[in-house]
């Protein structure tokens, strides 16, 4: 048996740090230093191969350079056993993980490849570099005596999550010579991921996220006493701000503000130095290097410091150590791997809808606010016709979801549309700080939305804590405050009990446009009667184009009202002759599942082509029935409202009663055969009771 079997893993290292000193390059091994307290820093902080702390030490490790000077730390991890190269899953992914989330230190500690990835992924999380060459090899004495080799060769980034892709086959280490490394590192630029690869991934992360999430919440809640709902939120929003920290745009190496580490509390009662005066001074020097406006700079750090700087979470136990600390520690050890590795729209989208339903006023039945899922936020975004020019607005922000996906496409529109990069680096400046404005009344939830677009690319400038029916006028909140918002995309989830079931909002909003679209999802008795004197107000000034019957169990878990999306065109009064598409979206490809009753992981599942049906939908509100696939003429109809009902709204397509020649045919068919069946029968009882 293999483990009986010696390992030759002496050999495989004598062999491969051979090839690296004939290559003249500068190797450290095991118990050395690489010369950068970034990278030993990280390998010491991150759970090691054997699950504790400080014990990362890679065989061999190199920091290499290409010739656009570009860094690139590769770690090499030696075994001496023919089947220990690399452990996959079933998705072929380099096993890190198992499927409860934990690290699973089995095939780190075992597998050549997996023990690189992981440290790897050490390095993505703890220091500015974000690509790094996982190398794995192992091998074993063939019958003559010989060694024989493998070689894994794996690329991890922030681009693919730190999962690790494998760049090629090579038989030794010679495309690290200095000579022949730049053609190895375009070789690693072109790899990328399927769509498939892609969504599973982010399917993966999402499901992490949200189990990291439930324990972090439910750690907190039954072993720190005295944090209420927003202490708990306002310290996850802290501890990421604080060890984000802000890199210098002309030198991605170089931190302008350095990311606060856990060792950086030392749970001291001097004031000024305790751990939440840490904290709120990191705080503030992020915030200040990230040109937030003074005075929202003031009111985030005036509202973290309301938590962070009470005597209670700063008072040292008799560990040794603040509640501050211990809670800070368990959010960075919880989620740091999800945002140090790189944050995205999905992660935020996650972690802030989860953290709303930490606040207790989600649990009080007046309040009927539900966040938008992200991917129907996406598709609001697109039917509003979002690009790289809009100047898009949100009357009712929540936790800024809808503001997130607009900006992020607008950001993807201007990259795909100007090749000019000091042009491209102006336009997303003045995406993010000039046309996106949202408007949130309740300060809890207005927090998140401030810290959402901060994480997500600096666009809080014109988020507003103002009532957006009575405290609003118009104008920028920042900056040119005596000028309009010159809104022409209008995207919403708004609170049903608002008057109207919401559409107060649409109504209000809309008539501070002149031209552009919107997008609103709404419950749908909004369109049937409950919002009669709203939507005739409405069309004075905008047409409807499409009206879309979404999935009853959209918000499954949180809400069963059935829900619409309305879009409009806003400048143009609405014909009685217009054509208003009505679409019935009951089956949008996905299958949900109740949250409280299924596994993350069966949630959300696209069992019916979900892709191809929100793609689809979106090119049906805009070019018509010549984009009909996917759809038949049941769940797509064309017709007419009146301007003047204002409770037609929610149309389907009409079903044709009148009986048909095929129709005749079948009934008299189906007649017939039941008059022979009986007949046959009849005989058949006669003939036995004879």
């Amino acid at each position: 048996m293999a483990k009986n079997i010696q390992s030759v893993e002496p050999n495989i290292a004598d062999l491969a740090n051979g090839w690296l000193k004939s290559y003249n390059l500068d190797y450290k091994l095991e118990q050395e230093s690489l010369g950068n307290s970034e990278i030993d820093k990280a390998l010491k902080a991150y759970e090691s191969k054997q699950g504790g702390k400080g014990g990362n030490r890679p065989d061999c490790k190199l920091l290499l350079q290409d010739m656009s000077g570009h860094f690139y730390p590769v770690l090499i991890e030696y075994k001496g056993h023919k089947d220990k190269l690399v452990k996959v899953d079933k998705n072929n992914q380099v096993v890190i993980r198992k499927e409860n989330n934990e690290l699973d230190f089995d095939s780190i500690k075992n597998y050549a490849v997996n023990g690189a990835v992981h440290y790897a992924n050490a390095i993505l999380q703890y220091t500015t570099f974000g690509q790094i060459i996982a190398i794995g090899m192992t091998g074993c004495k063939n019958d003559q005596g010989q060694i024989e080799h493998q070689i894994g060769v794996y690329y991890v980034s922030k681009k693919n999550l730190g999962i690790g892709q494998k760049v090629d086959d090579y038989t030794d280490f010679s495309f690290l010579k200095p000579e022949n490394f730049n053609a190895f590192v375009e070789k690693v630029n072109t790899l990328s991921l399927t769509d498939q690869e892609l969504e599973a991934i982010k399917q993966q992360r999402d499901d992490e996220i949200a189990s990291c999430l439930v324990k972090l919440n439910n750690d907190i809640y039954q072993t720190e006493k005295g944090l209420g709902e927003n202490d708990r939120v306002y310290l996850v929003a802290a501890t990421i701000i604080a060890t984000l920290g802000v890199t210098d745009p002309n030198n991605p190496y170089k931190y302008m503000v350095v990311p606060l580490e856990k060792d950086d509390l030392k749970s001291s009662t001097e004031n000024g130095l305790r751990d939440g005066d840490i904290v709120i001074n990191k705080i503030k020097n992020f915030l200040r290097e990230k040109n937030v406006p003074q005075d929202k700079r003031k009111l985030i750090e005036r509202t973290l410091a309301n938590t962070l700087l009470t005597d209670n979470i700063n008072k040292v136990d008799n560990n040794g150590e603040s509640q501050l600390k211990r809670v800070f520690c368990k959010i960075v050890d919880d989620l740091g791997y999800y945002y140090k590795i790189g944050l995205s729209t999905d992660f935020t989208g996650k972690l802030f809808n989860e953290m709303y339903g930490w606040l207790g006023f989600t649990q009080d039945k007046l309040n009927d606010v539900v966040l938008t899922p992200i991917y129907v936020g996406k598709l609001l975004v697109k039917l509003a016709r979002v690009n790289k020019d809009s100047y898009v607005w949100d009357f009712a922000t929540g936790s800024a979801g809808l503001l997130v996906a607009a900006m992020n496409e607008m950001l993807d529109d201007a990259k795909e549309k100007i090749k000019s990069p000091e042009e491209l680096a102006k336009k997303s400046a003045a995406i993010k700080a000039n046309q996106i404005l949202g408007l949130e009344i309740l300060p809890s939830i207005y927090m998140l939305a401030v810290l959402n677009m901060i994480l997500m690319g600096d666009g809080s400038s014109n988020i507003l804590n103002k009532d957006s029916l009575l405290d609003f006028s118009g104008n920028y909140g920042f900056g040119d405050t005596d000028k309009k918002f010159p809104a022409d995309a209008f995207i919403l989830n708004p609170p049903y009990s608002a008057k109207g079931n919401g559409m107060i909002f649409v109504e209000k909003a809309l008539g501070m446009m002149s031209k552009g679209y919107a997008a609103i999802i709404i419950q749908g008795s909004a369109g049937s009667g409950k919002a009669t004197e709203y939507n005739k107000k409405i069309l004075k000034h905008a047409t409807l184009i499409a009206s879309i019957k979404m999935p009853i169990d959209l918000f499954v878990g949180k809400s069963s009202v059935q829900t619409y999306i309305y879009v409009f065109r806003v400048g143009e009064a609405h014909q009685k002759d217009e054509t208003v598409k009505f679409i019935d979206f009951g089956n949008d490809g996905y299958t949900r599942a109740n949250r409280k009753k299924a596994k993350s992981s069966a949630n959300l599942r696209d069992t019916d082509n979900a892709k191809g049906r929100y793609a689809e939908l979106v090119d049906l509100v805009r070019f018509g029935k010549k984009k009909l696939q996917i759809f038949t003429d049941k769940e797509y109809y064309e017709g007419t409202i009146d301007p003047e009902n204002g409770a037609d709204w929610n149309q389907t397509a009409p079903i044709d009663t009148k009986p048909t020649l095929a129709d005749f045919k079948k009934t008299v068919a189906d007649y017939l055969a039941w008059e022979v069946s009986n007949i046959i029968k009849n005989n058949g009882d006669n003939s036995l009771g004879k």
